[in-house]
């Protein structure tokens, strides 16, 4: 592919952690896309990433409440999506053109969801959207590069401990990425 070139897709996600759990040792867990429940149906493909959803649980561990879904409709299809288990929801819509709560939607809009709603989804053209949400986060998150902390002093020693070399090889990686310029921090506010 590096050599012929090509288009290449996908979505990275991250999740926050509970700031209990922010300083945990960092790990990493491959599954599989054949372990992950799909549920078929009625014009909708949901591939389940994690948490549960229309009656099908994912294999994937999380340290709190998590549902996260790529789910395809087909055109004309309507669903309504079993979603009031969790209180923090979005919508992305990655493909196509659908319409939640009679409101249409296109390609690259994220739909924040209010809690506790189960929403109506049709879609008017063949869709893909991602799902995914879980439990209200236990206050703000600062967001800088690829550093995630509720705590603005703790990113700057990890940007310190970055600098000096102190983090822990990814194993089989050999290069080093430098810190990009010091952008302003970005601040992501939960109620």
């Amino acid at each position: 592919m590096r050599q012929r070139g090509g288009r290449v897709f996908g979505i990275q996600s991250w999740v926050a952690l509970p700031q209990a759990e922010e300083e945990c040792e960092p790990s990493f867990t491959h599954y599989s896309s054949a372990v992950l429940p799909e549920v078929d149906g009625d014009g909708i493909r949901a591939k389940i990433i994690a948490g549960t959803l229309f009656g099908a649980t994912s294999p994937v561990e999380a340290v709190s409440e998590t549902i996260y879904a790529d789910i395809s409709l087909r055109a004309g299809s309507r669903i309504t999506l079993p979603l009031n288990h969790v209180e923090e929801v979005a919508l992305y819509v990655v493909e196509g053109t659908v319409a939640v709560d009679g409101r249409a939607s296109r390609p690259g809009e994220l739909l924040v969801l209010r809690p506790g709603i189960r929403p109506d989804v049709s879609a008017a053209t063949p869709s893909r959207l991602m799902v995914f949400g879980g439990a209200a986060l236990d206050g703000p998150r600062h967001v800088w590069w690829n550093l995630v902390s509720h705590s603005r002093e703790r990113i700057e020693q990890a940007k310190q401990d970055w600098r000096a070399g102190r983090f822990p090889l990814v194993p089989g990686e050999t290069e080093f990425i430098p810190l990009p310029d010091d952008p302003a921090p970005s601040v992501v506010r939960y109620p």
